[in-house]
């Protein structure tokens, strides 16, 4: 259900940031397959229920440039879509994300916002390796990374917006 509550998450988020129905759209057809290079990562490293060592973690950010790798060279305009929201998920606001550390609106916008969508639906839900945290926690967390990790004008959408993504989130359970 998560890939289906990212693309959710990330159509809201576009349309209340000001894209058009069409490039919302497009975002809710692409987003779910921003993780698809996890499919070259060793299931020992993906599904490990402890913490990843420094070696196991720098595996694991591989996972955006094989992804990349396996969409761009689509015909399609989702898959090319796709395929940069595979490499960018993980860019941060302030620079210090990966693969390519680029800073601010470097990252293109379906990038940005797959990854507060991301995050949000990766804190708030159980995962092999961790408990759901409470609501409060994540909404601190993603206020904390406001402007670092986050686009500080998403973070503010999606904060203004809260009642319908929990809609989201109580509509897609695990």
């Amino acid at each position: 259900q998560h890939v289906k509550r990212v693309a959710e998450y990330s159509y809201l988020l576009a349309v209340k940031a000001g894209l058009s129905e069409d490039k919302a759209q497009l975002l809710r057809m692409a987003s779910p397959m921003h993780d698809v290079g996890k499919i070259g990562i060793p299931d020992s490293i993906l599904f490990k229920p402890g913490k990843l060592t420094e070696e196991e973690f720098n595996i694991i950010k591989t996972h955006t440039v094989i992804g990349h790798s396996i969409l761009k060279g689509s015909p399609r305009r989702i898959m090319r879509t796709a395929a940069t929201i595979a490499l960018q998920h993980h860019e941060h606001w302030d620079g210090g994300g990966y693969p390519h550390g680029l800073v601010e609106d470097e990252t293109h916008i379906f990038g940005r916002i797959t990854a507060l969508a991301d995050v949000f639906d990766a804190l708030s839900c159980d995962r092999v390796y961790k408990k759901a945290w409470p609501l409060n926690n994540v909404l601190d967390y993603l206020r904390e990374k406001r402007g670092r990790q986050f686009d500080p004008f998403l973070v503010d959408i999606f904060m203004e917006n809260l009642d319908e993504i929990l809609a989201i989130h109580a509509t897609y359970p695990d």
